[in-house]
C-alpha cells in the first residue's frame, strides 16, 4: 500500500507542477525538483532511487520516443555538429573537466574524476526546451539539440562506465576500452534495429491475417523499448543506444503504412501521456534525493581536506562553469570550422553570431541521467575498499544540476531572445506537392471504386452523385496548390480564415450537443458518438 501511495503522490506532483510553474513563473523542472524536496522533507513516504530501475523503466520509453519522433531530415542534415557535439564534445569534456577536478580535490583519484566528468557530460534536452518556454528555441536549434542528447546519453555513461572499471581494478587498457566501446555501440544499434524491425513485422502479418487490434497493437509499442533495452543489456551492449535505435527504426517501419488510423490516433496520445508523465515523474524524483544529498555535506567537506562548507559551493560553481567553458569552446570551433567548410564550396556562409554561440554553450543543461549515472558508482573497490569520493561525486553532480538549470533558465530566455537561425530550407512547396499527389491518387481510388460499386446496379446513378461531391473536394485542393504564388498566398489566406470559422463552428455544435445531453433531449451514447465526431474534426482543422 505505501509504494502504490507513494506513486500517487508523485503523479499528483506532477500534476500541480504545471501550474505551480505558471503561477509563480518558473521553469517547470526546477519547480519538480522543489516538489520532490517538499516531498522528502515531509511525512510522506519517498522512494529511494535505484539507478538500474530508473535507467529500466524511465530511459528505454523516453528515448525510444525521441527516436521515433526526431526529424530524420534535419537530424541527417546538421549529422557533422550533431556528432561532434555528441561524440568529440564529451571526451574533451571527461579530459578537461576530470583534470580540473583532480586539480581542485587531490584526495579524489583521476580515475574517479574521470568518471565524474564522464558522468556530468550527457546535456539534458527536456529541461532545455522546458526552460525556454518564455523565450521558445529555433526550431534547428532545438533539433541539435535533441540529436545531441540521443547519442551523449550513451557515450558519457560507456566513458563512465570505464572510468569506473579503471578506478575498480586500478588498470586500465586502451586498446580493450576502444574495442569494447565499438562492441557496446554497434552492438546497440542493431539489437535495437533487429527487434524492432522484427517485431514489427511479425505484427503486420499477423495483423493482414487475423485483423488488427488497437489496444494490442499500442501495448506493442511499449513494449518494444524495454525489449530492446534488456537484450541489449544481457548481451552487455548499449541498451540506451539500442532504445534510441529501435525507435529511429520504428520511425521508417510506420512509413509502410500497415497500422490502421485508429490506431495511429490513440498511439499517439497514448505515448503523448507517457512522455508527459516519465518527464515530470524523473525530476520529482531527482527533487527527493537533494535532501539526503545535502545532508551528507559534512563529511563531503572533510574528504575535500577543508572544514568549511562553502568549500562544496566553490568546487560546483568551478565545475558547472569549466563545463560551460568547454562547451563554448567546442561549439565556436565547431562553427567556425562549418563556415570554413561552406567558404571552400564556394558557398556565402552566414554571419557568426556570439549570442548563438552562448545559447548553445547554456543549453547544455544536466538533468536526471547524471544524477542516477552517479548513483551507479559502486560502494566498493576490487580490494573491499570504499570507493573514493563516492558521496563527494554525488554532491557535486546534484549541485551542478541545480546551477545549471537556474543558470540556464535566467541566460536563455534573454540570449535566445530575437535570436535568427540559418534560414531553414522551405518544405511548403513538397508539402504542397505531396498534397495534390496524395489528391490525384484519391480521385483515382474512388473512380475505381465508385465503378465497382454501381457495375451492374438499377441506381449507378446515386453512386456517380456521391462520388462527384468527394472528388470535387480533392479536384478544389489540386486547383489551390497549382496556382501562381500570389493565388497560392491568397488562398493561404482563406485556408486560414476558413479554419478560424470551422473551429467557431464545431465548437458551438459541441457546446448544442452537451446542453442536449444535460436536458436528456439526447442519450449519453449517442451524445458521446456526436462529441468524437466533433472532436476529431476540430482535432483536424486545429493542428
Amino acid at each position: 500500500m505505501t509504494t502504490i501511495t507513494t506513486v500517487l503522490i508523485l503523479l499528483l506532483a506532477v500534476v500541480l507542477s504545471g501550474t505551480l510553474a505558471k503561477a509563480i513563473r518558473l521553469p517547470l523542472p526546477l519547480v519538480q525538483i522543489g516538489l520532490g524536496a517538499v516531498i522528502a522533507v515531509s511525512v510522506i513516504p519517498t522512494v529511494d532511487l535505484q539507478p538500474s530501475i530508473f535507467f529500466l523503466l524511465f530511459l528505454p520509453p523516453l528515448l525510444f520516443l525521441d527516436g521515433w519522433r526526431i526529424p530524420k531530415d534535419d537530424l541527417f542534415r546538421d549529422r557533422g555538429i550533431v556528432l561532434a557535439l555528441a561524440l568529440g564534445l564529451v571526451v574533451f569534456t571527461v579530459v578537461g573537466v576530470g583534470l580540473l577536478v583532480h586539480w581542485m580535490i587531490p584526495a579524489m583519484p583521476l580515475a574517479v574524476a574521470f568518471a565524474l566528468a564522464a558522468v556530468l557530460s550527457p546535456t539534458d534536452p527536456i529541461a532545455v526546451s522546458a526552460i525556454a518556454s518564455r523565450a521558445p528555441i529555433p526550431k534547428r536549434m532545438m533539433h541539435i539539440l535533441e540529436g545531441e542528447s540521443l547519442l551523449n546519453d550513451a557515450s558519457g555513461l560507456v566513458c563512465m562506465r570505464f572510468a569506473v572499471a579503471a578506478a575498480v581494478t586500478g588498470a586500465f587498457s586502451l586498446h580493450d576500452a576502444v574495442g569494447a566501446f565499438v562492441w557496446v555501440s554497434l552492438g546497440g544499434l542493431a539489437i535495437g534495429i533487429g527487434v524492432t524491425w522484427t517485431v514489427n513485422n511479425a505484427k503486420n502479418i499477423i495483423s493482414r491475417r487475423f485483423g488488427e487490434d488497437v489496444s494490442a497493437q499500442i501495448l506493442i509499442s511499449v513494449l518494444i523499448p524495454f525489449g530492446a533495452y534488456l537484450l541489449a543489456e544481457e548481451l552487455h551492449c548499449s541498451g540506451i543506444l539500442a532504445a534510441v535505435a529501435a525507435g529511429v527504426t520504428m520511425s521508417f517501419g510506420e512509413q509502410a503504412g500497415q497500422a490502421l488510423a485508429l490506431t495511429r490516433v490513440r498511439r499517439s496520445a497514448v505515448w503523448d501521456t507517457i512522455q508527459f508523465t516519465l518527464n515530470g515523474v524523473i525530476f520529482v524524483l531527482l527533487g527527493e534525493q537533494m535532501p539526503s544529498i545535502l545532508a551528507r555535506a559534512a563529511d563531503n567537506v572533510r574528504y575535500t581536506g577543508h572544514q568549511e562548507p562553502w568549500w562544496l559551493a566553490v568546487y560546483v560553481l568551478a565545475i558547472t562553469a569549466a563545463l560551460a567553458l568547454l562547451r563554448f569552446v567546442w561549439v565556436l570551433a565547431s562553427l567556425r570550422l562549418t563556415l570554413f567548410r561552406a567558404t571552400r564550396k564556394g558557398q556565402t556562409p552566414p554571419v557568426m553570431s556570439w549570442r548563438l554561440v552562448a545559447a548553445m554553450s547554456f543549453a547544455g543543461v544536466r538533468g536526471a541521467i547524471t544524477l542516477a549515472g552517479v548513483l551507479t558508482f559502486p560502494f566498493a573497490l576490487a580490494d573491499g575498499s570504499a570507493f573514493p569520493g563516492r558521496n563527494l561525486s554525488i554532491f557535486l553532480a546534484a549541485g551542478v544540476i541545480i546551477v545549471s538549470l537556474v543558470g540556464a533558465s535566467i541566460a536563455l530566455p534573454r540570449l535566445l531572445k530575437g535570436l535568427e537561425l540559418p534560414p531553414e530550407p522551405s518544405k511548403q512547396h513538397a508539402v504542397d506537392t505531396a498534397r495534390v499527389a496524395a489528391a490525384e491518387a484519391a480521385i483515382r481510388a474512388i473512380e475505381q471504386t465508385q465503378h465497382d460499386l454501381a457495375e451492374g446496379r438499377s441506381d449507378a446513378d446515386l453512386y456517380t452523385e456521391a462520388s462527384a461531391r468527394v472528388m470535387e473536394l480533392y479536384r478544389l485542393r489540386i486547383d489551390r496548390r497549382e496556382q501562381e504564388p500570389e493565388a497560392q498566398a491568397l488562398n493561404q489566406r482563406l485556408d486560414q480564415i476558413e479554419r478560424q470559422l470551422r473551429l467557431a463552428g464545431l465548437r458551438a455544435e459541441r457546446d448544442a450537443v452537451f446542453r442536449l445531453a444535460r436536458i436528456r433531449q439526447i442519450d449519453d451514447e449517442s451524445a458521446r458518438k456526436l462529441i468524437r465526431e466533433i472532436d476529431l474534426l476540430e482535432a483536424r482543422y486545429a493542428v
